[in-house]
């Protein structure tokens, strides 16, 4: 089965940085995806950044330059780094598996990461 656990979340204050981790098991890595999306409250869930199998990124126009997705050696781990944090960035941060088969695309989520940005 796929799971896939976030971390990572917490209270910042504006300018500061964090950095979130997602644990990502079960799933054909050639098939598949990982992605991080957030939502606040009252707001509908956008992508964040995601990155295919074979390491190639896209972003949210207006997160370039600031937050940095990356994997670790063993690729098991996806990281969302986040840099300049402003009050717009507080959000549940969620991490998902994303898989494409017989023309379907599925999302396993993560129970997602709360991040509050104060100011």
């Amino acid at each position: 089965q796929v799971q896939v656990v976030e971390s990572g979340g917490g209270s910042v204050q504006a300018g500061g940085s964090l950095k979130l981790s997602c644990a990502a098991s079960g799933y054909i890595f050639s098939s598949c995806g990982l992605g991080w999306y957030r939502q606040a409250p009252g707001k509908e869930r956008e992508l964040v950044s995601i990155i295919s199998s074979d390491g190639t990124t896209n972003y949210a126009d207006s997160l370039k330059g600031r937050f940095t997705v990356s994997q670790d050696n063993a690729k098991n781990t996806l990281y969302l780094q986040m840099n300049s944090l402003k009050s717009e960035d507080t959000a549940a941060y969620y991490c998902a598996v994303v898989c494409r088969r017989g023309g379907n695309t599925f999302h396993y989520w993560g129970q997602g990461t709360q991040v509050t940005v104060s100011s």
